[in-house]
Protein backbone atom coordinates (compact mmCIF):
# COMPACT_ATOMS: atom_id res chain seq x y z
CA UNK A 1 0.00 0.00 0.00
CA UNK A 2 1.69 3.17 -1.09
CA UNK A 3 2.10 5.67 1.67
CA UNK A 4 -0.04 8.97 1.59
CA UNK A 5 2.32 11.91 1.15
CA UNK A 6 1.00 14.92 3.54
CA UNK A 7 0.12 18.03 1.67
CA UNK A 8 3.23 20.98 1.99
CA UNK A 9 2.57 22.99 4.69
CA UNK A 10 1.50 26.32 3.35
CA UNK A 11 2.39 29.57 4.87
CA UNK A 12 -0.75 31.80 4.49
CA UNK A 13 0.49 34.71 5.71
CA UNK A 14 2.45 34.93 2.52
CA UNK A 15 -0.37 35.83 0.80
CA UNK A 16 -0.53 38.73 -1.04
CA UNK A 17 -3.81 39.58 1.14
CA UNK A 18 -4.46 38.23 3.93
CA UNK A 19 -8.01 37.84 5.50
CA UNK A 20 -8.89 39.08 8.87
CA UNK A 21 -12.69 39.27 10.29
CA UNK A 22 -12.99 43.03 11.41
CA UNK A 23 -15.39 44.46 13.83
CA UNK A 24 -17.06 47.68 13.18
CA UNK A 25 -17.04 50.01 14.97
CA UNK A 26 -18.57 53.36 14.80
CA UNK A 27 -16.29 56.77 15.10
CA UNK A 28 -16.85 58.59 18.42
CA UNK A 29 -18.20 61.67 17.30
CA UNK A 30 -17.83 63.46 20.16
CA UNK A 31 -13.84 63.93 19.33
CA UNK A 32 -14.76 66.79 16.93
CA UNK A 33 -14.59 69.64 18.09
CA UNK A 34 -18.92 70.98 17.00
CA UNK A 35 -19.73 67.82 18.20
CA UNK A 36 -18.58 67.35 21.56
CA UNK A 37 -22.04 67.26 23.44
CA UNK A 38 -24.05 65.70 20.66
CA UNK A 39 -25.83 63.17 22.18
CA UNK A 40 -26.90 59.53 20.87
CA UNK A 41 -30.29 59.91 20.84
CA UNK A 42 -29.15 63.17 18.76
CA UNK A 43 -27.02 61.63 16.63
CA UNK A 44 -29.62 58.74 15.75
CA UNK A 45 -32.36 61.33 14.72
CA UNK A 46 -32.38 61.84 11.05
CA UNK A 47 -34.06 65.21 11.24
CA UNK A 48 -30.67 66.29 13.58
CA UNK A 49 -28.49 64.49 10.51
CA UNK A 50 -30.27 66.58 7.98
CA UNK A 51 -30.85 69.76 10.08
CA UNK A 52 -26.57 69.69 10.60
CA UNK A 53 -25.44 68.69 7.46
CA UNK A 54 -22.35 70.54 6.83
CA UNK A 55 -22.38 72.95 3.19
CA UNK A 56 -19.91 75.27 3.42
CA UNK A 57 -16.42 75.88 4.75
CA UNK A 58 -17.39 77.58 8.02
CA UNK A 59 -19.77 75.12 8.75
CA UNK A 60 -17.11 72.74 8.29
CA UNK A 61 -14.56 74.86 10.60
CA UNK A 62 -17.17 74.91 12.86
CA UNK A 63 -17.24 71.38 13.66
CA UNK A 64 -13.78 70.54 12.65
CA UNK A 65 -12.12 73.65 14.79
CA UNK A 66 -8.38 73.68 14.93
CA UNK A 67 -7.94 70.06 14.36
CA UNK A 68 -7.66 70.87 10.89
CA UNK A 69 -4.99 73.61 9.66
CA UNK A 70 -6.11 76.91 8.31
CA UNK A 71 -4.15 75.63 4.90
CA UNK A 72 -6.81 72.89 4.77
CA UNK A 73 -9.93 75.69 4.41
CA UNK A 74 -8.09 77.79 2.02
CA UNK A 75 -7.33 75.05 -0.22
CA UNK A 76 -10.93 73.29 -0.27
CA UNK A 77 -12.32 77.31 -0.63
CA UNK A 78 -10.55 77.70 -3.27
CA UNK A 79 -11.39 74.18 -4.98
CA UNK A 80 -15.03 75.21 -4.22
CA UNK A 81 -14.40 78.66 -6.42
CA UNK A 82 -12.20 77.45 -9.17
CA UNK A 83 -12.87 73.45 -9.51
CA UNK A 84 -15.68 71.67 -7.95
CA UNK A 85 -18.71 70.66 -9.84
CA UNK A 86 -20.86 69.50 -6.61
CA UNK A 87 -21.76 72.23 -4.17
CA UNK A 88 -20.46 71.14 -0.58
CA UNK A 89 -22.87 68.58 1.20
CA UNK A 90 -21.87 65.72 3.88
CA UNK A 91 -24.47 64.60 6.77
CA UNK A 92 -22.69 64.04 10.01
CA UNK A 93 -22.70 60.36 9.49
CA UNK A 94 -20.50 60.15 6.55
CA UNK A 95 -17.98 63.81 7.89
CA UNK A 96 -17.53 61.36 11.25
CA UNK A 97 -16.06 58.36 9.16
CA UNK A 98 -13.25 60.78 8.06
CA UNK A 99 -10.21 60.15 9.76
CA UNK A 100 -12.44 57.79 12.14
CA UNK A 101 -9.99 57.70 15.26
CA UNK A 102 -8.14 60.48 15.17
CA UNK A 103 -4.45 60.94 14.31
CA UNK A 104 -1.09 62.73 15.91
CA UNK A 105 -0.76 65.29 12.96
CA UNK A 106 -4.32 65.17 12.01
CA UNK A 107 -4.31 67.86 8.92
CA UNK A 108 -2.27 65.09 7.29
CA UNK A 109 -4.44 62.45 8.20
CA UNK A 110 -7.21 64.57 6.98
CA UNK A 111 -5.83 65.21 3.51
CA UNK A 112 -5.18 61.61 3.11
CA UNK A 113 -8.15 60.38 4.04
CA UNK A 114 -10.20 58.04 1.40
CA UNK A 115 -13.62 58.99 2.38
CA UNK A 116 -12.60 63.58 2.42
CA UNK A 117 -10.69 62.73 -1.10
CA UNK A 118 -14.03 62.13 -3.01
CA UNK A 119 -16.22 63.78 -0.82
CA UNK A 120 -14.58 66.70 0.05
CA UNK A 121 -11.64 67.53 -2.80
CA UNK A 122 -9.72 70.51 -2.80
CA UNK A 123 -7.69 72.64 -5.04
CA UNK A 124 -4.24 70.64 -4.67
CA UNK A 125 -5.89 67.21 -5.24
CA UNK A 126 -6.68 68.34 -9.19
CA UNK A 127 -3.91 67.99 -11.39
CA UNK A 128 -2.88 71.06 -13.29
CA UNK A 129 -1.47 69.53 -16.54
CA UNK A 130 -4.38 67.49 -17.13
CA UNK A 131 -7.49 68.95 -15.28
CA UNK A 132 -10.17 67.67 -17.31
CA UNK A 133 -9.88 64.94 -20.34
CA UNK A 134 -9.98 66.90 -23.73
CA UNK A 135 -13.08 64.62 -24.46
CA UNK A 136 -14.43 65.32 -20.54
CA UNK A 137 -18.32 66.66 -20.99
CA UNK A 138 -20.87 67.38 -18.84
CA UNK A 139 -23.16 64.55 -19.31
CA UNK A 140 -20.45 61.83 -20.05
CA UNK A 141 -22.95 59.21 -20.98
CA UNK A 142 -25.15 60.70 -22.37
CA UNK A 143 -27.82 59.85 -20.94
CA UNK A 144 -30.12 63.07 -21.79
CA UNK A 145 -29.98 61.95 -25.04
CA UNK A 146 -31.70 58.71 -24.08
CA UNK A 147 -34.35 60.33 -22.17
CA UNK A 148 -37.82 58.66 -23.29
CA UNK A 149 -39.46 61.09 -21.16
CA UNK A 150 -37.91 63.92 -18.91
CA UNK A 151 -35.53 61.74 -16.79
CA UNK A 152 -36.46 58.59 -18.05
CA UNK A 153 -33.13 57.25 -19.33
CA UNK A 154 -33.90 54.19 -21.63
CA UNK A 155 -30.19 52.94 -22.60
CA UNK A 156 -30.86 49.42 -22.09
CA UNK A 157 -33.13 47.39 -24.49
CA UNK A 158 -34.90 46.27 -20.83
CA UNK A 159 -33.96 48.72 -18.44
CA UNK A 160 -34.81 52.10 -17.89
CA UNK A 161 -33.38 54.76 -15.10
CA UNK A 162 -35.93 57.09 -13.34
CA UNK A 163 -34.18 60.09 -12.49
CA UNK A 164 -37.28 61.48 -10.02
CA UNK A 165 -35.07 63.80 -8.37
CA UNK A 166 -32.39 66.40 -8.93
CA UNK A 167 -31.18 66.21 -5.36
CA UNK A 168 -29.70 64.17 -2.32
CA UNK A 169 -28.72 64.01 0.91
CA UNK A 170 -25.07 63.76 0.01
CA UNK A 171 -23.48 64.81 -2.97
CA UNK A 172 -19.92 63.57 -4.14
CA UNK A 173 -16.82 65.25 -5.95
CA UNK A 174 -17.14 62.93 -8.33
CA UNK A 175 -21.14 62.63 -9.49
CA UNK A 176 -21.75 61.20 -13.42
CA UNK A 177 -24.73 63.29 -13.37
CA UNK A 178 -23.10 66.75 -12.12
CA UNK A 179 -24.72 68.12 -14.66
CA UNK A 180 -27.80 68.23 -12.88
CA UNK A 181 -27.57 66.99 -9.67
CA UNK A 182 -26.82 69.34 -6.62
CA UNK A 183 -26.81 73.06 -6.89
CA UNK A 184 -24.79 75.06 -9.25
CA UNK A 185 -21.09 76.05 -8.68
CA UNK A 186 -18.80 78.78 -9.59
CA UNK A 187 -17.83 76.44 -12.49
CA UNK A 188 -21.00 74.77 -13.37
CA UNK A 189 -24.93 76.24 -14.01
CA UNK A 190 -26.88 73.16 -13.59
CA UNK A 191 -29.68 72.23 -15.67
CA UNK A 192 -33.36 72.19 -14.44
CA UNK A 193 -36.28 70.24 -15.14
CA UNK A 194 -38.68 71.05 -16.85
CA UNK A 195 -41.56 69.35 -15.96
CA UNK A 196 -43.47 69.17 -12.82
CA UNK A 197 -42.24 66.49 -10.89
CA UNK A 198 -45.85 65.36 -10.45
CA UNK A 199 -46.55 65.58 -14.38
CA UNK A 200 -42.88 63.89 -14.99
CA UNK A 201 -43.62 61.40 -13.08
CA UNK A 202 -47.14 60.52 -14.58
CA UNK A 203 -44.85 61.01 -17.93
CA UNK A 204 -42.65 58.43 -16.89
CA UNK A 205 -45.13 55.40 -15.92
CA UNK A 206 -47.28 56.25 -19.15
CA UNK A 207 -44.41 55.01 -21.32
CA UNK A 208 -43.57 52.35 -18.84
CA UNK A 209 -46.98 51.21 -19.27
CA UNK A 210 -46.73 51.43 -23.30
CA UNK A 211 -43.68 49.64 -23.09
CA UNK A 212 -43.77 45.97 -22.70
CA UNK A 213 -40.44 45.39 -23.33
CA UNK A 214 -39.24 46.65 -20.63
CA UNK A 215 -38.51 44.73 -16.85
CA UNK A 216 -36.16 46.69 -14.73
CA UNK A 217 -36.95 50.11 -13.29
CA UNK A 218 -33.62 51.82 -11.54
CA UNK A 219 -35.65 54.19 -9.17
CA UNK A 220 -32.63 57.05 -8.55
CA UNK A 221 -32.07 60.66 -9.48
CA UNK A 222 -30.50 62.33 -7.45
CA UNK A 223 -31.06 59.69 -4.18
CA UNK A 224 -34.51 58.07 -3.60
CA UNK A 225 -33.91 59.18 0.46
CA UNK A 226 -34.58 62.71 -0.77
CA UNK A 227 -37.94 62.08 -1.99
CA UNK A 228 -40.63 62.28 0.81
CA UNK A 229 -41.68 58.52 1.17
CA UNK A 230 -45.20 59.12 0.48
CA UNK A 231 -44.43 60.30 -2.65
CA UNK A 232 -41.68 57.46 -3.62
CA UNK A 233 -44.02 54.80 -2.35
CA UNK A 234 -47.15 56.25 -4.50
CA UNK A 235 -44.31 55.93 -7.44
CA UNK A 236 -43.16 52.00 -6.54
CA UNK A 237 -46.61 51.25 -6.29
CA UNK A 238 -47.41 52.28 -9.60
CA UNK A 239 -44.89 50.34 -10.69
CA UNK A 240 -46.26 47.44 -9.44
CA UNK A 241 -49.44 47.79 -11.01
CA UNK A 242 -47.36 47.62 -14.52
CA UNK A 243 -47.49 44.11 -15.14
CA UNK A 244 -44.40 43.72 -17.32
CA UNK A 245 -42.17 45.39 -14.67
CA UNK A 246 -40.49 42.24 -12.87
CA UNK A 247 -37.49 44.19 -11.22
CA UNK A 248 -37.41 47.15 -9.38
CA UNK A 249 -34.24 48.83 -8.13
CA UNK A 250 -33.79 51.65 -5.00
CA UNK A 251 -30.91 53.53 -5.86
CA UNK A 252 -29.67 55.41 -2.43
CA UNK A 253 -25.84 56.13 -1.22
CA UNK A 254 -28.02 57.13 1.99
CA UNK A 255 -27.81 53.99 3.34
CA UNK A 256 -24.39 55.00 4.06
CA UNK A 257 -24.41 58.35 3.76
CA UNK A 258 -27.26 58.72 5.93
CA UNK A 259 -28.55 55.53 7.86
CA UNK A 260 -30.92 57.16 10.18
CA UNK A 261 -33.01 57.99 7.43
CA UNK A 262 -33.69 53.99 6.44
CA UNK A 263 -34.46 53.19 9.89
CA UNK A 264 -37.31 56.09 10.28
CA UNK A 265 -40.12 53.87 11.24
CA UNK A 266 -41.96 55.49 8.48
CA UNK A 267 -39.77 54.73 5.75
CA UNK A 268 -39.40 51.02 7.10
CA UNK A 269 -42.86 50.46 7.58
CA UNK A 270 -43.45 52.36 3.89
CA UNK A 271 -40.90 49.38 2.26
CA UNK A 272 -42.67 46.86 4.16
CA UNK A 273 -45.66 47.47 2.63
CA UNK A 274 -44.07 47.97 -0.73
CA UNK A 275 -41.76 44.75 -0.34
CA UNK A 276 -45.26 42.40 0.84
CA UNK A 277 -47.06 43.53 -2.56
CA UNK A 278 -43.48 43.33 -4.55
CA UNK A 279 -43.68 39.60 -2.95
CA UNK A 280 -47.47 38.98 -4.06
CA UNK A 281 -47.20 39.62 -7.48
CA UNK A 282 -43.90 38.16 -8.25
CA UNK A 283 -41.90 41.59 -8.42
CA UNK A 284 -38.09 41.39 -7.44
CA UNK A 285 -37.41 44.50 -4.64
CA UNK A 286 -33.77 45.45 -4.27
CA UNK A 287 -31.46 48.09 -2.81
CA UNK A 288 -28.38 49.34 -4.60
CA UNK A 289 -26.08 51.94 -2.72
CA UNK A 290 -22.81 53.72 -2.89
CA UNK A 291 -20.06 52.87 -0.67
CA UNK A 292 -16.15 53.65 -1.25
CA UNK A 293 -13.99 52.91 1.46
CA UNK A 294 -14.01 49.73 4.25
CA UNK A 295 -14.30 53.06 6.85
CA UNK A 296 -17.75 53.98 5.78
CA UNK A 297 -19.24 50.90 6.72
CA UNK A 298 -20.36 51.42 10.40
CA UNK A 299 -22.86 49.80 12.90
CA UNK A 300 -25.94 51.99 11.67
CA UNK A 301 -25.26 51.09 7.99
CA UNK A 302 -25.21 47.31 9.03
CA UNK A 303 -28.03 48.41 11.56
CA UNK A 304 -29.84 49.84 8.80
CA UNK A 305 -29.16 47.26 5.88
CA UNK A 306 -30.44 44.70 8.17
CA UNK A 307 -33.57 46.84 8.96
CA UNK A 308 -34.03 46.81 4.98
CA UNK A 309 -34.02 43.43 4.72
CA UNK A 310 -36.64 42.33 7.60
CA UNK A 311 -38.96 45.00 5.33
CA UNK A 312 -39.04 42.63 2.57
CA UNK A 313 -35.66 43.99 0.35
CA UNK A 314 -34.22 40.74 -1.89
CA UNK A 315 -31.20 42.46 -1.89
CA UNK A 316 -28.33 44.89 -0.64
CA UNK A 317 -26.13 45.46 -3.20
CA UNK A 318 -22.75 48.07 -3.41
CA UNK A 319 -22.02 50.22 -6.86
CA UNK A 320 -18.93 51.47 -5.87
CA UNK A 321 -16.61 53.66 -8.22
CA UNK A 322 -12.63 52.66 -8.59
CA UNK A 323 -10.61 56.19 -7.74
CA UNK A 324 -6.94 56.47 -7.33
CA UNK A 325 -6.55 57.93 -4.02
CA UNK A 326 -9.56 55.87 -2.25
CA UNK A 327 -9.83 52.74 -3.17
CA UNK A 328 -7.36 51.81 -6.26
CA UNK A 329 -5.40 48.86 -4.88
CA UNK A 330 -6.16 45.53 -4.42
CA UNK A 331 -5.81 45.28 -0.30
CA UNK A 332 -8.40 48.20 0.23
CA UNK A 333 -11.02 46.78 -2.46
CA UNK A 334 -10.68 43.55 -0.66
CA UNK A 335 -11.25 45.60 2.76
CA UNK A 336 -14.22 47.09 1.64
CA UNK A 337 -16.03 44.07 0.03
CA UNK A 338 -15.40 41.80 2.99
CA UNK A 339 -16.39 45.22 5.16
CA UNK A 340 -19.67 45.13 3.54
CA UNK A 341 -19.69 41.65 3.27
CA UNK A 342 -19.24 40.21 6.68
CA UNK A 343 -19.91 43.62 8.46
CA UNK A 344 -23.45 44.78 6.76
CA UNK A 345 -24.74 41.70 4.45
CA UNK A 346 -23.93 44.10 1.28
CA UNK A 347 -23.32 42.85 -1.68
CA UNK A 348 -20.14 43.60 -3.68
CA UNK A 349 -21.62 44.28 -7.07
CA UNK A 350 -19.91 46.81 -9.22
CA UNK A 351 -16.47 49.00 -9.29
CA UNK A 352 -16.86 51.80 -12.12
CA UNK A 353 -14.42 53.76 -13.41
CA UNK A 354 -14.49 57.20 -12.58
CA UNK A 355 -16.65 58.73 -15.71
CA UNK A 356 -14.99 61.33 -18.11
CA UNK A 357 -16.95 64.00 -16.46
CA UNK A 358 -14.68 67.98 -16.17
CA UNK A 359 -11.80 68.17 -13.65
CA UNK A 360 -11.90 64.23 -12.81
CA UNK A 361 -8.64 63.17 -13.79
CA UNK A 362 -6.51 63.25 -10.45
CA UNK A 363 -9.34 60.58 -9.84
CA UNK A 364 -9.39 58.15 -12.70
CA UNK A 365 -7.61 55.18 -13.66
CA UNK A 366 -6.67 53.54 -16.99
CA UNK A 367 -8.24 49.98 -18.17
CA UNK A 368 -5.16 48.72 -17.72
CA UNK A 369 -4.76 49.28 -14.24
CA UNK A 370 -8.45 48.18 -13.70
CA UNK A 371 -7.81 45.07 -15.35
CA UNK A 372 -4.86 44.68 -12.72
CA UNK A 373 -7.09 45.51 -10.04
CA UNK A 374 -9.75 42.49 -11.29
CA UNK A 375 -7.25 39.93 -11.52
CA UNK A 376 -6.21 40.77 -7.99
CA UNK A 377 -9.12 40.23 -6.08
CA UNK A 378 -10.19 37.24 -8.04
CA UNK A 379 -10.47 34.18 -5.49
CA UNK A 380 -10.73 36.00 -2.33
CA UNK A 381 -14.78 36.45 -2.27
CA UNK A 382 -17.70 34.24 -2.68
CA UNK A 383 -18.21 34.02 -6.43
CA UNK A 384 -21.55 36.07 -5.83
CA UNK A 385 -19.76 38.88 -4.14
CA UNK A 386 -16.79 39.11 -6.52
CA UNK A 387 -17.39 42.47 -8.19
CA UNK A 388 -17.15 43.16 -11.54
CA UNK A 389 -14.95 46.00 -12.45
CA UNK A 390 -16.70 47.70 -15.26
CA UNK A 391 -16.35 50.75 -17.66
CA UNK A 392 -19.25 52.69 -19.00
CA UNK A 393 -18.50 53.28 -22.55
CA UNK A 394 -20.37 56.37 -23.83
CA UNK A 395 -23.06 55.12 -25.97
CA UNK A 396 -22.41 51.70 -25.47
CA UNK A 397 -23.02 51.20 -21.53
CA UNK A 398 -21.49 48.92 -18.84
CA UNK A 399 -18.64 46.27 -19.84
CA UNK A 400 -16.22 44.34 -17.80
CA UNK A 401 -12.81 45.37 -18.27
CA UNK A 402 -11.61 42.66 -19.96
CA UNK A 403 -14.28 43.18 -22.74
CA UNK A 404 -12.31 45.42 -25.14
CA UNK A 405 -12.27 44.98 -28.53
CA UNK A 406 -8.96 46.90 -29.01
CA UNK A 407 -6.66 49.01 -26.81
CA UNK A 408 -3.35 51.59 -27.68
CA UNK A 409 -1.76 51.63 -24.78
CA UNK A 410 0.24 54.51 -25.91
CA UNK A 411 -2.62 56.96 -26.57
CA UNK A 412 -4.84 55.15 -23.84
CA UNK A 413 -7.55 54.87 -25.99
CA UNK A 414 -9.95 51.37 -25.88
CA UNK A 415 -12.08 50.72 -28.55
CA UNK A 416 -15.72 48.54 -27.76
CA UNK A 417 -18.36 46.97 -29.32
CA UNK A 418 -22.34 46.76 -28.11
CA UNK A 419 -25.02 44.12 -28.96
CA UNK A 420 -28.21 46.32 -28.80
CA UNK A 421 -29.27 49.88 -30.11
CA UNK A 422 -30.16 52.40 -27.49
CA UNK A 423 -32.93 54.73 -28.65
CA UNK A 424 -31.47 57.51 -30.09
CA UNK A 425 -30.25 54.22 -32.51
CA UNK A 426 -33.24 52.57 -33.43
CA UNK A 427 -32.81 53.38 -37.23
CA UNK A 428 -29.21 52.96 -36.99
CA UNK A 429 -27.87 50.09 -39.25
CA UNK A 430 -24.26 50.43 -38.01
CA UNK A 431 -24.58 50.71 -34.17
CA UNK A 432 -23.95 47.28 -33.76
CA UNK A 433 -20.76 47.04 -36.20
CA UNK A 434 -19.29 50.34 -34.76
CA UNK A 435 -16.69 50.33 -32.31
CA UNK A 436 -17.26 52.97 -30.17
CA UNK A 437 -14.02 55.00 -27.32
CA UNK A 438 -12.98 55.38 -23.36
CA UNK A 439 -10.56 57.58 -22.85
CA UNK A 440 -7.19 56.81 -20.34
CA UNK A 441 -6.18 59.63 -17.87
CA UNK A 442 -3.69 60.75 -19.67
CA UNK A 443 -0.90 61.74 -17.19
CA UNK A 444 -1.01 57.50 -16.84
CA UNK A 445 0.62 57.37 -20.30
CA UNK A 446 3.85 56.74 -21.24
CA UNK A 447 5.68 60.05 -22.15
CA UNK A 448 5.02 59.05 -26.25
CA UNK A 449 1.15 59.22 -25.52
CA UNK A 450 1.37 62.40 -23.43
CA UNK A 451 3.49 63.92 -26.15
CA UNK A 452 0.49 62.81 -28.76
CA UNK A 453 -2.15 64.08 -26.75
CA UNK A 454 -0.13 67.91 -26.09
CA UNK A 455 -0.09 68.05 -29.74
CA UNK A 456 -3.11 66.98 -31.32
CA UNK A 457 -5.69 67.32 -27.74
CA UNK A 458 -8.16 70.08 -28.31
CA UNK A 459 -7.73 73.23 -27.05
CA UNK A 460 -10.03 73.21 -23.95
CA UNK A 461 -12.37 71.74 -22.59
CA UNK A 462 -15.35 74.13 -24.65
CA UNK A 463 -14.45 72.16 -27.62
CA UNK A 464 -14.89 68.85 -25.53
CA UNK A 465 -18.76 70.73 -25.13
CA UNK A 466 -19.57 72.13 -28.70
CA UNK A 467 -18.42 68.42 -29.95
CA UNK A 468 -21.34 66.94 -27.03
CA UNK A 469 -23.92 69.53 -28.11
CA UNK A 470 -23.64 69.10 -31.92
CA UNK A 471 -23.67 65.29 -31.10
CA UNK A 472 -26.93 66.35 -28.90
CA UNK A 473 -28.72 68.17 -31.61
CA UNK A 474 -28.37 64.96 -34.08
CA UNK A 475 -30.00 62.86 -32.01
CA UNK A 476 -32.95 65.51 -31.76
CA UNK A 477 -33.03 65.11 -35.64
CA UNK A 478 -34.96 61.44 -35.07
CA UNK A 479 -37.31 61.05 -32.32
CA UNK A 480 -36.42 58.63 -29.50
CA UNK A 481 -38.89 55.37 -30.57
CA UNK A 482 -39.36 52.78 -27.78
CA UNK A 483 -37.75 49.86 -27.77
CA UNK A 484 -40.34 47.19 -28.00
Amino acid sequence: MTDLISPPEIDRSEQPYAYRRTELVEPDWTRLPGWKDVTDEEWRSVQWQRSHCVKNVKQLRDVMGDLVDERFYEDLTRDQAERATMSMLLPPQMLNTIVPHGAADYTEAFYADPVRRYMLPVFTDRRTDWASHPHATRDSLHEHEMWATEGLTHRYPTKVLAELLPTCPQYCGHCTRMDLVGNSTPVIEKLKFVTKPNARVEDMLDYLRRTPGVRDVVVSGGDVANMPWPRLESFLMSLLDIENIRDIRLATKALMGMPQHWLSDDVRAGIERVATLGRQRGVMLAMHTHVNAAQSVTPLVAEATKAMFEAGLRDVRNQGVLMRGVNDSIPELLDLCFALLDGATITPYYFYMCDMIPFSEHWRVSVKEAQHLQHGILGYLPGFATPRIVCDVPYVGKRWVHQLSEYDEVRGVSYWKKNYRTGIEQQDPDALNRTYEYYDPIDTLPVEGQKWWTEHAPTSLADAEARAAASRNAAEAQKLLPLI
